[in-house]
C-alpha cells in the first residue's frame, strides 16, 4: 500500500468519526422512534466501517 493510499484511509477514518458524532448527536435530538431506529442503524454501519479501516491500518503496520 502506498503512502498516498494510507493517507486516504486515514482521511476516511476521520470522516467516519465525524459521521459517528453527527449520528450520536442526532439520535439524542430525535423524538420519532422510527427515525431513532434508522439513525441507530446508520451509526452501527459507520462504526463498523471505521473499525474495518482501522484494522486495515493495523495489518499494514504489522507487516
Amino acid at each position: 500500500m502506498t503512502q498516498k493510499e494510507l493517507l486516504y484511509i486515514e482521511d476516511a477514518i476521520g470522516h467516519e468519526k465525524n459521521i459517528i458524532v453527527i449520528c450520536e448527536d442526532t439520535i439524542q435530538r430525535l423524538e420519532d422512534e422510527n427515525l431513532i431506529s434508522f439513525m441507530q442503524e446508520e451509526l452501527e454501519k459507520h462504526k463498523t466501517t471505521k473499525e474495518k479501516l482501522l484494522n486495515m491500518l493495523e495489518v499494514k503496520a504489522n507487516e
